[in-house]
């Protein structure tokens, strides 16, 4: 079987996140980079098909060379080889692109990644790269199960579960219960060094999209305590000062 998981290169939840350049662009001093949340269920369910079945397993990102060290993690948990696609991921529809492009040269049986990335929280790359390569995709994905060509998913959808079967190949966006995330041992990670990581430039194109301007949200205010016995009171500020009736 030959797998492609794709990763984000994402800031850790707890960096506090500032802007530059007129509030347009991350402030990336001094920010600690982990590999997307949810990138890692793909990449563990990754790693264990790999070990049940056999076959390869590639890892994708689309970014520039700081993202180096989270490809080696990825290498150290199990993966065999990675390509970096060496541009800024600059929005959905550009990142998809380079994946599509990459993909339609590999004929990978499945494709894996995260059913978003944490800091933009877009959740459509799956579904682009599902159409730019004409095979079906799935997403949020909890569970994955393969017997021969046909794969069973489950999946969540509101009020509940969905359990599909699909022919290889796939497009699926991870999330847990998926998998368990694993954590690289000495020997993965003495062995990600000299596993190739292969640097090729991107399909050149244009974004779609820009940002205009980030912003921060507001701190949040102070908490009030209303007795119990001040119903109406609580009402009213409910209403002129928290307006969310």
């Amino acid at each position: 079987m030959k797998i492609l998981v794709c990763i984000s290169n994402v800031p850790d939840t707890t960096a506090k996140i500032t802007f530059t350049d007129n509030e347009t662009k991350l402030n990336k001093n001094g920010v600690q980079f982990i590999i997307g949340p949810y990138d890692d269920y793909a990449l563990a369910r990754g790693v264990e098909l790999k070990e049940q079945f056999g076959g390869s397993l590639t890892v994708l990102h689309v970014g520039e060379a700081d993202a180096d060290p989270q490809i080696r993690k990825a290498l150290a948990i199990g993966a065999d080889d990675a390509i970096r696609i060496n541009a800024e991921s600059l929005d959905s529809y550009y990142t998809a692109v380079q994946i599509a492009e990459v993909a339609k040269q590999n004929s990978y049986d499945l494709i894996l990644m995260g059913r978003e990335s944490i800091d933009y929280n877009s959740g459509v790359v799956h579904g682009l790269v599902g159409e730019m390569l004409d095979i079906p995709s799935y997403s949020p994905v909890m569970k994955l199960d393969i017997e021969g060509s046909e794969v069973t998913i489950t999946r969540e959808i509101d009020g509940g579960k969905e359990i599909l079967k699909a022919p290889l190949p796939l497009v699926l966006g991870c999330q847990e219960p998926i998998a368990e995330w694993k954590i690289p041992n000495m020997r993965g990670i003495m062995t990600a060094r000299t596993k190739p990581l292969n640097v090729v430039e991107p399909v050149s194109m244009e974004a779609l999209t820009a940002p205009e301007k980030y912003a921060l949200p507001a701190p949040k205010g102070a908490c009030k305590m209303i007795p119990a016995s001040e119903a109406e009171t609580l009402i009213r500020l409910l209403q002129t000062e928290a307006k969310v009736l």
